[in-house]
């Protein structure tokens, strides 16, 4: 399957869990790909992967809460492959597990710079390059967290729902220039992050036990639906929020 031939993409937060699953599979699909992290060392075994597999892949360390980090990704990607096509932006913060009054001032933003604002920084820059392009598509990657509480992540879920709008926003703003853009809103998926958090407790089972279809998701499955986002497959498709989450939101 090739249906990603001939393009080029960037996907952020790619060295581990769900951007990793998604840079892996968009390569397969024929994706030069783009991958960045902020542990530099992780974005390149993603792209070390990629290539072994017979893929087309570079590896940058990427802070997406700086706008210099953001803006040499964009351009780095388009010097190395062309142009861009296709923008996952994955990367973020989980929050603090306590009560919104419990919560520092500097701690709530830096949870909204890395989640919100640092989602805006690349929508930012990639914006220009897709039009340059001719049109192409967003993936924001948000969480069930963007359209529902989740108790005791209150920066968490502020910042989540604020992707969500600012994925609506601009779908309805550059859909006359080709470009679509949507968000998809995992719910509770066994990242290694969250493997390592439930570690020694029963929070595996709890959250399978509250999802109608018996478990959480794998990094895969949460992936497989950013790249049918972005795909042709979904080219009438735009300012959608997709819950990838078991059926639990239902």
């Amino acid at each position: 399957m090739n249906a990603f031939a001939g393009k080029a993409a960037l996907v952020t937060g790619a060295g581990s869990g769900i951007g990793r699953a998604t840079a892996i599979e968009l390569a397969r699909q024929g994706a030069a790909v783009t991958v960045t992290d902020i542990d530099e060392a992780t974005a390149v075994e993603t792209t070390e992967t990629i290539r072994k597999a017979g893929g087309r892949a570079q590896a940058l360390r990427v802070d997406i809460a700086d706008e210099d980090d953001v803006r040499t990704a964009v351009e780095r990607t388009v010097a190395a492959y062309g142009g861009l096509d296709l923008a996952v932006n994955n990367a973020g913060l989980d929050s603090h597990h306590r009560r919104l009054d419990e919560m520092t001032p500097a701690e709530f933003e830096r949870v909204v710079r890395v989640n919100l604002t640092g989602t805006f920084l690349c929508m930012k820059y990639e914006l220009p390059a897709l039009r340059a392009r001719g049109g192409g598509a967003i993936v924001n990657v948000a969480s069930n967290g963007g359209l529902y509480a989740i108790p005791t992540a209150p920066a968490y879920v502020a910042a989540k729902h604020g992707v969500v709008g600012l994925t609506k926003v601009a779908a309805v703003d550059y859909a006359p220039q080709g470009i679509r853009v949507n968000a998809v809103c995992p719910g509770p998926t066994r990242t290694p992050g969250f493997e390592r958090v439930a570690a020694g407790t029963d929070m595996i089972a709890m959250q399978s036990a509250m999802t109608p279809l018996g478990r959480m998701a794998t990094s895969e499955e949460a992936a497989a639906a950013a790249v049918w986002l972005g795909s042709d497959a979904a080219s009438y498709v735009t300012g959608v929020a997709l819950s990838v989450d078991g059926g639990r939101r239902a």
